[in-house]
């Protein structure tokens, strides 16, 4: 099992003359280039700024049942298509990092839907019904984000993100809200970890996803539920006052 963590501030070439650089340290930013007439697209409220020369249209990615299914996820039934000349600027709804991830010709990753910050053109976005243990243990429904390549796709995590490169015969145990994404070729189930003391006193979740390979999962290491553990005394402070 190979972990690999993720890269900040590091500028790389997406085909053409497009150009994408994750800015920042604790609260990254993607900052886009485009040529003339090249696309991306990006989930719907994401946007910072853009130049005057970008176009900015609603599509629904995929079609119909595309953005159908996309919207059971959670996830907008719209993408918002951006075409150059000109550069623009997407960041998460939390303080978090940017997460690349290079996909060849067909290769499949599932993601949380609240994760999809922007994918080259050449992406697929879709929805795919997920086990049903990890779909409502993982706090995500049925239905997960499927991204096909050929092409870059890009994630917002909140925390920090840690990707895992599973061997064949090799797995992983992650408490569920850890999961960001992982390749289709990972088979993930979930089953209970320890016994009842540790699921009672240990303070993680009483099911974890455990992931077998081959392929990659990334995990974030800030999960919804420990954001709202945190800030939980604080607001019974507020309350309070």
């Amino acid at each position: 099992m190979e972990p690999l963590l993720g890269r900040a501030d590091e500028p790389f070439m997406v085909g053409g003359l497009t150009r994408f650089n994750a800015v920042g340290d604790s609260i990254q930013r993607l900052d886009i280039e485009l040529g003339p007439k090249e696309k991306v697209y990006a989930e719907g409220g994401h946007l910072i700024y853009k130049s005057q020369t970008v176009r900015l249209t609603a599509s629904a990615k995929g079609g119909l049942l595309s953005g159908l299914k996309r919207a059971l996820t959670g996830a907008t039934f719209f993408v918002l298509e951006l075409e150059g000349p000109g550069s623009a600027s997407l960041a998460g709804f939390a303080p978090g990092k940017i997460v690349e991830i290079e996909l060849s010709q067909n290769d499949e990753v599932l993601a949380e839907h609240r994760s999809f910050l922007a994918a080259e053109e050449s992406v697929s976005y879709d929805a795919s019904l997920t086990g049903l243990g990890f779909g409502w243990l993982g706090g995500e429904g049925l239905l997960m984000a499927k991204f096909r390549g050929p092409g870059r796709l890009f994630l917002h995590t909140s925390g920090d993100a840690v990707m895992l490169s599973l061997g064949p015969g090799e797995s992983v145990d992650a408490e569920a809200g850890h999961v960001l994404a992982f390749d289709s070729s990972v088979k993930v189930s979930v089953g209970r970890v320890g016994g009842f003391k540790t699921m009672l006193f240990g303070e993680e979740g009483l099911w974890f996803a455990r992931a077998a390979g081959p392929g990659r999962i990334w995990l974030r290491t800030l999960s919804r539920q420990q954001i709202i553990m945190g800030l939980m005394p604080d607001i019974a402070k507020v309350v309070r006052a």
